[in-house]
């Protein structure tokens, strides 16, 4: 007759084999729970857990209840258990991080349009949320290494009319930020900022130094977040990146000013002062480029105005256009 097999059936983990005799409980040690709150502290920072929800889902799985006490002989069980939380958290974590990282570097110069145009072309894709892990890090790491071709953000003609409310609102907007990050108050940042472009007293600031100055806001906002700057992280904080010129005019500056080279560490009021010369030089180029339209508008209406206005007053009077248009070809007809 076969006889049936002696021994321990399942038992929840930790727990001693049926039949074996039974020892007073031994609490964790110190070292123990040492090992287990690290872990789980790990987990916590990882995954944004509640510290009680790890604890009681560590022991679901161990097969206690809430209230029961972990003791020594659950520290193999529980130590593993969080381990491989932890991988899984990990896991999970990295491409959160990468994301993290691309977003922060997207807000620099005009970082977003490469990667857009490089995702597009490279994995047929149009967001970041759309990639895998790995094509995340690959992104990440040609933007950090300089790697990927970045666009000049193509740039509206300067007009002079006033800015529009919503352009008002943003660079508002940009000053309540800075101002709060800064202590500045905004009513001396804007009046910098009205001083800088050289608009006069009581004018509306005009449309063509919208973008100078949003670009001169965004940058002293992402610089004042920088321990120490230097002439590449103010590159780097441009949403329109230096022009070779600028960066050449720039960088005299810097060198005559302070004797800053591109690596050198500069101060808080180097920093606003290196942007207002850059604010004052781009506002200047800006109105010259109006003049310079202004004066070529001028120069073509003396040009063709005597040919035009002719021309003009037949588009206006179609039945008179048409027999000049006939007269013309019987004219040519006559001719040949």
């Amino acid at each position: 007759m076969i006889q049936p097999l002696s021994g321990a059936g399942a038992h929840p983990p930790g727990e001693p084999p049926v039949g074996r005799p039974q020892t007073a409980p031994q609490p964790l040690t110190p070292q123990q729970r040492t090992v287990l709150e690290r872990l789980v502290t790990r987990i916590i920072a990882l995954s944004q857990q509640p510290g009680a929800g790890v604890w009681a889902a560590l022991k679901h799985d161990l097969g206690m209840n809430n209230d029961q006490p972990l003791l020594a002989r659950h520290f193999p069980a529980a130590e593993q258990n969080l381990q491989q939380r932890l991988s899984q958290a990990q896991v999970r974590h990295e491409p959160r991080q990468v994301l993290q990282q691309l977003t922060v570097l997207l807000q620099h110069g005009n970082n977003r349009q490469a990667v857009s145009d490089y995702i597009r072309q490279q994995f047929g894709q149009t967001v970041l949320s759309q990639l895998t892990p790995d094509q995340l890090k690959q992104v990440l790491t040609l933007l950090q290494r300089g790697e990927l071709s970045i666009p000049q953000p193509v740039q509206r003609p300067a007009t002079e009319r006033p800015l529009l409310p919503a352009e008002h609102n943003a660079l508002n907007q940009l000053v309540g930020k800075l101002s709060a990050a800064t202590g500045e108050s905004a009513k001396l940042i804007w009046q910098s900022m009205l001083e800088l472009t050289g608009a006069k007293h009581g004018a509306p600031i005009a449309a063509r130094h919208y973008a100078p100055l949003t670009t001169w806001l965004q940058a002293r906002l992402m610089l004042s977040r920088e321990s120490a700057p230097t002439l590449h992280s103010l590159q780097a904080a441009l949403k329109q990146p230096l022009e070779s010129n600028e960066w050449r005019e720039i960088g005299d500056y810097a060198r005559q000013q302070y004797g800053a080279l591109p690596n050198s560490i500069l101060t808080p009021p180097q920093v606003q002062d290196l942007l207002n010369q850059l604010l004052m030089l781009r506002c200047d180029r800006v109105r010259k480029e109006v003049s310079h339209r202004q004066e070529e508008h001028v120069r073509q209406e003396v040009l063709f105005g005597p040919i035009m206005a002719p021309l003009n007053q037949l588009k206006e009077r179609p039945g008179l256009a048409l027999i000049v248009v006939i007269a013309v070809i019987a004219l040519l007809w006559l001719m040949l």
